[in-house]
């Protein structure tokens, strides 16, 4: 493999190429892995023991009406700051001194391990701050143990507070299921699903979902993708929620004067496009979406003695980084910066004592902004404008040219190729495809590879680097603010670097809740797999998808 190919490796390797580094790769993983995961292992059950540790906060009076808004950046290291940062500076011609609005409130780090891996994955990471413990990969508010444990969500429903979800991609996804639900695998969106309208033994936690995930709510029989035949929109609208599909519906909501509660916004069937191939007459923004919420909940606790508890998550700066896609994570990370001004600006305007905490659940890519391509070492540079150039995610392109050209005879004929040419140059701004690289793309135009094919090609012009087309253990950024000068001295319990189990913590302390007893009150709850069969994972989690 050369610095030119994509991660994923070969298209045109042959059968016994392929066997033989199969074979050589098996016997890295009994020598070297195996060993390493027994003592993992070992060395997770001594953290799981001593997860529950308190996190030393100043005096706060938790008897107070609050709001408290916790912020998700899926799969956003430093690097994507910096890329975004740099992205954004070039492209309005901005000074060197201008910066991001995340960068102003940037108070410490994060490490980010499971306790079944040095490398989280988002449902972990998400438990994490939820139940304030660390579980295994794949978990969904349960412990280590596979028991469900209480999340922070659910105190503070139970303590009266009014709470949200706000994300970009399937409601049911890991993060906001890590809040809303108990199931021990990611992959039970069904059950995450009926969970977020009703959870057993405690009734409606959630009063506001807004995202995308419509399959998981409706049957199979009315394009949905649930494995039974309930319609959970349907049973939704019975039990009271108001209910919008699409951006009709969501402006017609907001134009009211009052928003009705409880409100259940399912705007795509699945993820929510890249913010990069968005159209905003199909699909609100994030921003948007998180400032409905926040006026919503604020309305409806306007004369309560308590406030509102909202997740909001950039969902899809981890699809970006799975995919290899530079074009597509700046976007992503943009509009989240956009979503986090509008979060700022509620904060700085409430009367209500309101805490933001922002932070990554991990990093995904492995992303670097530089890439040594030359034969000239080192090489010092890596290029915004081709980022600027590409205007749609290689995801887009990859339909668009597996909708022009799949059913075609490989190789194309001339004409074929330069048509190809034409449509990669309009999306991804490269007019200058190599042969090979026109070779690459033929061969992969069948295949979900096609996707990598096209990032790389962008990403090496661009000269952005990539390690891994999963997650990294690179510890993230922790963000912060408030309105309330007792809370503001509270902040400091984040300052410095932490594990991420003490952002819950942080949340539970200043709130005055108390998640060991919403544990025993769950710890019940239906959440063992009821099947596997006919059920679907996101093509960037199946390896942590739980057993077949």
């Amino acid at each position: 493999m050369t610095e030119s190919e994509p991660l994923l490796g070969e298209i045109g390797g042959t059968d016994a190429t392929n066997r033989r580094r199969h074979h050589k790769l098996a016997w890295y993983q009994w020598a070297f892995i195996v060993p390493s995961v027994v003592a993992l292992v070992l060395a997770g059950l001594l953290i799981t023991q001593n997860n529950q540790h308190a996190v030393p906060i100043p005096p706060v009076d938790v008897r107070g009406k609050k709001n408290v808004i916790m912020m998700v950046t899926d799969g956003m290291g430093p690097a994507s700051l910096s890329l975004a940062r740099s992205f954004r500076q070039h492209r309005d011609n901005l000074p060197l001194n201008d910066t991001l609005v995340l960068d102003r409130y940037l108070v410490g780090s994060s490490r980010t391990r499971s306790s079944s891996s040095l490398v989280t994955d988002s449902a972990a990471g998400a438990t994490a701050f939820s139940c304030a413990l660390k579980s295994y990969n794949g978990a969904i508010g349960v412990s280590p143990d596979g028991k469900p444990c209480g999340t922070v969500l659910e105190a503070l429903k139970l303590q009266g507070y009014l709470t949200g979800l706000v994300v970009t991609t399937r409601v049911t996804d890991a993060t906001p299921g890590a809040f809303s639900a108990h199931v021990d695998y990611r992959w039970q969106e069904d059950q995450i699903a009926e969970q977020q309208l009703n959870q057993p033994g405690l009734g409606r936690m959630v009063d506001l979902i807004i995202g995308g995930g419509r399959c998981f709510y409706t049957p199979k029989g009315k394009g949905g993708c649930r494995s039974d035949e309930r319609d959970l929109v349907a049973e939704a609208q019975q039990q009271g929620w108001t209910y919008f599909s699409d951006v009709k519906g969501y402006e017609e909501i907001a134009k009211n004067k009052s928003v009705p509660l409880p409100l259940l916004g399912l705007v795509a069937k699945g993820d929510i496009p890249f913010d990069i191939d968005r159209d905003p007459k199909s699909h609100p923004s994030l921003k948007q979406q998180a400032q409905l919420a926040l006026r919503a909940l604020s309305d409806a606790t306007k004369d309560s003695d308590q406030g509102f508890f909202l997740l909001i998550e950039g969902s899809r700066i981890d699809h970006a980084g799975h995919q290899n896609d530079p074009a597509a994570q700046v976007r992503e990370v943009l509009a989240y910066d956009e979503a986090f001004q509008a979060v700022i600006d509620f904060v700085d305007n409430s009367d209500v004592e309101t805490v933001v905490i922002s932070t990554s659940d991990h990093e995904t890519g492995g992303l670097v902004t530089a890439r040594q391509i030359s034969a000239e070492y080192p090489n010092y540079a890596w290029y915004p404008q081709v980022l600027v150039d590409a205007q749609k995610s290689g995801e887009y392109v990859a339909q668009v040219l597996q909708n022009s050209f799949g059913a075609a005879e490989m190789p194309l004929e001339a004409a074929g190729k330069e048509k190809l040419r034409k449509q990669v140059q309009r999306h991804l701004g490269v007019d200058d495809l190599t042969n090979g690289e026109v070779k690459s793309i033929e061969q992969a135009l069948n295949s979900p590879q096609l996707v990598y094919v096209l990032n790389n090609i962008v990403s090496v012009r661009s000269e952005t680097g990539w390690t891994t087309h999963g997650h990294s253990a690179v510890d993230v950024n922790i963000y912060a603010h408030t309105n309330s000068p007792s809370l503001n001295h509270a902040l400091d319990a984040l300052r410095g670097n932490h594990e991420n189990i003490e952002i819950g913590a942080f949340m539970e302390a200043v709130t005055g809740s108390d998640l060991a007893a919403i544990t025993e009150q769950v710890k019940h709850a239906d959440h063992k797999p009821r099947r596997r069969r006919g059920t679907t994972v996101d093509a960037f989690h199946q390896a942590i998808a739980g057993p077949n």
